[in-house]
């Protein structure tokens, strides 16, 4: 097994423990203050957390612009055909 995974087993395992630790009632401010599971807080919150972490961690996109090459005075188009092989195509 790669690390990765092993990390994803330790990191499950440990969510779960925690989780089913926490299964009494907590009173908790929504707009009022309301009787929740703490199950359900560490959840919620746990459930945000991955979901932001996800957003913010992959890799952003890169989008072409074409005028952007032709302007760049370092970016030399080069033919990959000799001189015979234009010759010979034209």
């Amino acid at each position: 097994m790669s690390a990765k995974t092993i990390s994803i087993i330790v990191l499950t395992v440990l969510v779960t423990v925690v989780l089913m630790k926490n299964m009494d009632e907590v009173d908790f401010w929504i707009f009022g203050t309301r009787s929740v599971p703490k199950l359900a807080v560490l959840g919620t919150m746990f459930f945000i957390g991955a979901v932001v972490g996800f957003l913010v961690g992959r890799p952003k996109k890169k989008y072409h612009d074409e005028g952007s090459e032709t302007n760049d005075p370092s970016f030399e188009v080069k033919n990959p055909l000799d001189q015979n092989d234009n010759d010979y195509i034209n």
